[in-house]
């Protein structure tokens, strides 16, 4: 399983083998175990690791701190082609690149080589503590403090749908270092919070979908962390080092949607082209062929845009709107294709024999994540009437 031995910014070769490594994994190691795995909701320990050996902890972590550097683009094709198969352990190395990039992105040179080694290498595995049970897309309304006490912060307060919050040893935690500064967010700080004394994990939250992941609570009662845990050592930066990364977390999740548009669109392929009625396979009744021709162009859709909003990532441009539009279409096209597909299925897309419904039951998740699609379209909306602005 060491595919990488070295790490090196990846050419496009080695990306290139990087995939087919990852396809040939998908096959032999994932598509056996999914359905005892998801059946069960059982943390998938060895498929954890393989991905550790993989090197897909530290995906996107700069190869000078030992990750492989990948280019937006290469990353969304791998989440797409994971996802396709078991969407739900794309989130388990997704929200850890997300604690990483806060760190790569804001963090000063000594958190940096602390820190992103053993997140590259999967020896540390976390992700982000954000969300409280009052406070979700209004990230400015959480409640949790942190108070200075010399060299150190005391920490109090909930967080929850943490991921990885059972597994994970690390988060990206946001904090009101100032609950009265006006406007609210200059009040936020990130702190890298390990877990020891003073964190505990409360319940784990049962899910419809997304199972054998973890999405839990996190109970902080003066949890005291060390002043030079704060990200970048400056206090009232945190809501902009959160949200620094949710251009990329939105991408993420849009290759997500569109693993599941793709792979929603395979299985009622396959089951359309074996299934008889009437003396010939339903997919020559134009009833199903209509859907199919619908399902294929949504999904080449939603590929096309989580694409291209990769690409302007990758090129350095401001890319929320190109990203809110890819995380609004390629969700609501894995929910409209796992639909379509259950019904091409029939009363078999009905039963846990088959594995579009556990397509069915993940993609739900994809519009909510990262930003209701509600809030994508007023994002896509408010920027482009800012670049149409004479």
């Amino acid at each position: 399983m060491n595919v990488i031995e070295s790490r090196p910014n990846l050419e496009e070769g080695d990306q290139a083998r990087l995939i087919a490594a990852i396809d040939r994994w998908l096959v032999r190691e994932v598509k056996p175990v999914v359905k005892e795995h998801d059946h069960s909701d059982r943390w998938p320990a060895k498929i954890v690791r393989q991905m550790q050996e993989l090197g897909l902890f530290g995906a996107t972590i700069g190869a000078e701190y030992g990750g492989l550097g990948l280019p937006a683009t290469t990353y969304a094709e791998i989440v797409m082609r994971i996802s396709a198969v078991w969407m739900a352990i794309t989130g388990i190395f997704n929200s850890h690149l997300m604690l990483a990039l806060a760190i790569e992105k804001f963090g000063t040179e000594v958190q940096k080589r602390r820190w992103l080694p053993p997140l590259a290498s999967g020896e540390i595995r976390g992700g982000l503590a954000l969300t409280e049970p009052d406070a979700g897309t209004d990230l400015q309304g959480i409640r949790m403090t942190a108070r200075r006490a010399g060299d150190h912060y005391v920490i109090n307060g909930t967080k929850t749908w943490i991921t990885n919050g059972i597994e994970g040893s690390c988060f990206a935690l946001l904090v009101k270092t100032d609950p009265k500064a006006e406007p609210r967010h200059k009040g936020m700080s990130l702190f890298i919070a390990p877990k020891q004394a003073g964190l505990r994990v409360g319940r784990k939250l049962e899910k419809l979908g997304y199972k054998a992941i973890d999405s839990a609570e996190l109970i902080f009662e003066d949890y005291r962390i060390p002043a030079e845990h704060l990200i970048g050592e400056v206090e009232g930066q945190g809501f902009y080092q959160a949200t620094g990364g949710l251009e990329l977390g939105r991408i993420n999740v849009a290759a997500r949607g569109v693993g599941i548009a793709e792979g929603a669109l395979r299985l009622a392929t396959e089951y359309a082209q074996i299934r008889r009625t009437f003396g010939k396979p339903i997919a020559e009744h134009q009833a199903i062929a209509l859907k199919l021709g619908e399902m294929v162009t949504r999904a080449r859709a939603a590929r096309l845009l989580t694409l291209d909003a990769a690409d302007a990532f990758d090129r350095g441009m401001r890319c929320d709107m190109e990203a809110g539009m890819a995380k609004y279409f390629a969700s609501e096209a894995a929910l409209e294709n796992s639909t379509e597909s259950l019904r091409i299925h029939g009363a078999y897309g009905y039963s846990q024999e088959y594995d579009i419904e556990r397509l069915y039951r993940d993609a739900p998740l994809t519009c909510i994540g990262e930003g209701t699609n509600e809030m994508q379209r007023l994002i896509i909306a408010r920027q482009w009437l800012k670049r149409s602005a004479s």
